[in-house]
């Protein structure tokens, strides 16, 4: 390994960018953020200004290589650049590398419709045995689907195979090379529903059923691969080359070390992610899990089963705004820790619906089990149990699924400095729960991916040895915590 050799991260996330500069033993030198603005409108809509979304990353990596160089680094020294960004969201473009609509957001709900008529003409099973994806709006294509329909001139270009599409990678990519790649990786490409997870290829089957035949979709490649050269808007002197394309949450999992078959990750923030590498074969799900690929390296691919919890950290906002039962989210361990359990109290938070593995997007939140005796301790303390309730729902799915036992959890996001959740989640799973204590982790996957392609790392197992130290959360036998997640399973089953 060159020991004078850094990487440039790049994380564009939904509500901001972050760029930051990582050693070769993925030690964060610097660090630059820039915030994006979303416009959410009352329909549901939900977009970003694909340009606004370049710009934003200009500044963010403008920010962070300001702050490398006053500490006495030179960006020169900078080898390669990874990047993770937000999944699902997508651009569509012309010949001239023009937006023709605004970015179309993964949270945008416009295609609840189509959703339903691909479901009516008969595509359910063959749209999640093909893509490993259940029909959604959360996923791209129906979204384009919408467009298609309702806006006259992407249907022209679309028809006439002029129109590009490309999930948030893909359209950095192709502008910071100034339109000489296009390209995506497995990741990306596996969140679309025009990905074939067998074939590792668009499946034109589906993309004719969707009646977008003539739609661009751009070349796919491992997570780990030469993708071109850039200066970022001549941020740099000579142009350096983007060695990875990732998703943000698996590559989340690149950076936690789920290298092998049963380890998984939780990002936990606003709502949850968890994914479980599976190995090097994708296996359908019967359980409400969606299948997708983990990550991707020369002459290897890792699947992975995902389930999407949709309220965690929500949930506390919640109780903090609209119930007002405390005034920080860092008082809810101290509160949880003052009652000996929930008193019977369960918080079922379905405030957006239930997601994996219920897909019960029509249900509502639930606070049962309440009585004269209860405290608002007790409720915070059904809020935080409901964050490992739901985690174990999901794992438990995965392992049936998988016919694999958990290894070990790694956990990230803001919602790991609770240590009352933590220790519950190792309690209830009976498995070590670890965090490494990096609130970055998507940038660190994408670095050492990156780092992997040009040989700064010879393989995996060198990746092994300078992994970040992590922090354990040891099972610690409690009969109560399975007869209250017994409790759990009754009243998330009642309709």
């Amino acid at each position: 390994m060159n020991k004078h050799k850094y990487i440039l991260a790049i994380d564009q996330g939904t509500s901001a960018t972050k760029s930051l500069v990582f050693d070769i033993n993925g030690n964060a030198i610097a660090k630059g953020s820039a915030p994006l603005h979303t416009n959410y409108f009352e329909n549901g809509y939900v977009e970003q200004d694909p340009e606004g979304i370049l710009q934003n990353v200009f500044t963010s990596v403008s920010k962070c290589l300001q702050a490398f160089e006053e500490k006495g680094f030179d960006k020169n020294d900078i080898a390669t650049i990874g990047i993770s960004n937000q999944r699902e969201t997508f651009v569509i473009w012309d010949k001239a590398g023009n937006p023709i609509h605004p970015a179309i957001v993964w949270q945008c709900k416009r295609s609840i419709y189509e959703c339903e008529q691909l479901k009516q003409n008969g595509l359910a099973e063959t749209i999640q045995q093909k893509t490993g994806l259940v029909i959604d709006p959360y996923f791209s294509a129906s979204k384009l689907i919408w467009l298609f329909k309702h806006n006259a001139n992407i249907q022209l270009t679309i028809k006439n195979g002029t129109a590009y599409f490309g999930t948030i990678d893909t359209w950095l990519l192709y502008k910071l090379t100034n339109g000489k790649e296009y390209a995506t990786d497995h990741t990306n490409a596996s969140r679309t529903l025009f990905f074939n997870l067998h074939t590792l290829q668009w499946d034109h089957e589906l993309i004719e059923a969707y009646g977008l035949t003539g739609i661009n979709l751009p070349t796919i490649k491992a997570s780990a691969s030469y993708f071109g050269t850039t200066t970022v808007n001549n941020l740099f002197l000579n142009a350096i080359p983007i060695a990875a394309l990732i998703g943000d949450s698996h590559a989340a999992a690149f950076g936690e070390g789920c290298f092998d078959v049963g380890t998984a990750k939780a990002t936990m923030g606003t709502g949850c992610s968890v994914l479980m590498n599976i190995g090097n074969q994708p296996m359908i799900s019967k359980n409400g899990m969606v299948t997708t690929v983990c990550w991707s390296i020369e002459n290897r691919i890792d699947y992975a089963y995902e389930g999407v919890i949709v309220s965690c950290g929500a949930t506390l906002e919640w109780l903090k705004n609209e119930l007002n039962l405390f005034s920080d989210s860092i008082e809810t361990e101290n509160m949880a820790n003052a009652v000996s359990d929930n008193g019977g109290v369960y918080l079922i938070p379905a405030f957006s619906g239930l997601g994996s593995p219920h897909w019960k997007m029509e249900r509502r939140a639930s606070l049962s089990g309440i009585s004269f005796s209860t405290t608002k301790n007790h409720i915070v303390r059904a809020a935080l149990e409901s964050i490992p309730y739901q985690i174990m729902d999901v794992i438990t799915a995965m392992e049936k699924d998988a016919q694999i036992s958990l290894k070990e959890l790694n956990a990230d996001g803001g919602i790991t400095n609770n240590e009352f959740i933590m220790q519950f989640i190792a309690n209830l799973l009976n498995k070590n729960v670890a965090t490494i204590g990096m609130p970055d982790v998507s940038a660190l996957g994408a670095a050492f991916l990156a780092g992997l392609t040009i040989g700064i790392y010879d393989n995996i197992d060198a990746l092994k040895k300078i992994m970040p130290n992590k922090k354990y959360y040891t099972p610690l036998l409690h009969t109560d915590v399975i007869k209250q997640y017994q409790g759990w399973q009754k009243e998330i089953k009642r309709p």
